[in-house]
């Protein structure tokens, strides 16, 4: 099968030439069948063990086990020059908290693989717990394969909150001390808007009301994978997601003029990701663009209740 969207030539099996690689079936199946060092950066967001309707719960090790089984091959697929972003939340039993991160960490370093940052992703929105503070933030564990890395600073920096601070003293005094195309944006992700009256805005996860809502249920927001793709690579390479869902990996890659390589196990999330590319090459896919404000709520929901005052 080879469906050709306007610009995206799109395959079922693996092609060095094409544009986006969609693949149905097991992950770890699948991987074995890719050749190495063919994607620049690997991005995921692996099954959280926790129930949903896409995975069967099992022990945290038997999960630990089944993924670090796909971590090795992850390893294997990644350039020399690429990197992995594996970004995760927390198993919960009975209440106790396991951060994934921790438990994945030993994992990725136990390839050789070094860890550049471990990000802080913060949402506003999220399940209200009513014995434990609520979560309200991931963590994308980035590493990378070697010290020779892609890294693209300039394509990611943000508004500076100063930009008319100036070098106080040595051979640049007087000159501005910022960077024109802006700051670093930091491991604790947010988005930096202009309007600094409105000071930082969060990332906000795909909820109900999100422009990229879909029938998954826990879908990537793009605008967080976009900045992996633009720091991480270069225009032409390859984006893999190996947990695909709804494609959000696979969008920010051709919209960043990158080629994905996406898989998943439920034909109806292929199905989705196929539909989402036909709007993108159209251009009536609907995504947040990164940078853009959170919205602000107005009217009665934003008013404290008369009963309450």
């Amino acid at each position: 099968m080879n469906l050709l969207f306007k610009q995206y030539n799109i395959t079922d099996h693996f092609d060095e030439t094409a544009d986006a690689v969609l693949l149905e079936g097991d992950a770890f199946d699948i991987l074995k069948q890719l050749p190495n060092n063919i994607s620049k950066l690997v991005v995921s967001s692996p099954p959280y063990n926790i129930g949903k309707v896409y995975e069967k719960e099992v022990s945290l090790e038997e999960y630990l086990i089944w993924q670090e089984k796909i971590i090795v091959e992850l390893y294997r697929i990644c350039h020399i020059n690429g990197s992995i972003v594996w970004q995760v939340g927390n198993y919960v039993d009975k209440g106790e908290i396991f951060p994934l991160d921790i438990y994945f960490y030993p994992i990725f370093k136990k390839l050789g693989l070094k860890l550049r940052n471990r990000i802080i992703w913060h949402f506003g929105h999220g399940l209200h717990a009513s014995r434990r503070f609520s979560g309200r933030y991931e963590v994308l564990l980035w590493f990378t394969k070697s010290d020779e890395y892609t890294f693209n600073l300039d394509a990611v920096r943000v508004p500076s909150k100063y930009p008319g601070k100036r070098n106080y003293k040595g051979n640049n005094i007087g000159k501005p001390s910022g960077n024109p195309l802006g700051k670093n944006p930091s491991d604790f992700w947010e988005i930096i808007t202009e309007e600094w009256d409105n000071g930082v805005i969060d990332i906000p996860n795909v909820k109900s009301n999100h422009p990229e809502k879909t029938a998954h249920p826990c879908s990537f927001p793009v605008e967080l994978v976009e900045r992996c793709v633009l720091a991480l690579t270069d225009e032409n390479d390859f984006v893999l997601d190996p947990f695909g869902g709804a494609g959000s990996s696979l969008i920010a890659a051709l919209k960043q003029k990158r080629r994905g390589i996406i898989f998943d196990k439920e034909r109806r999330y292929i199905d989705i990701t196929k539909k989402r590319i036909s709007k993108l090459a159209d251009g009536s896919l609907k995504t947040r663009e990164i940078g853009t404000p959170i919205h602000a709520p107005t009217g009665k929901v934003s008013q404290i209740p008369l009963e309450w005052r």
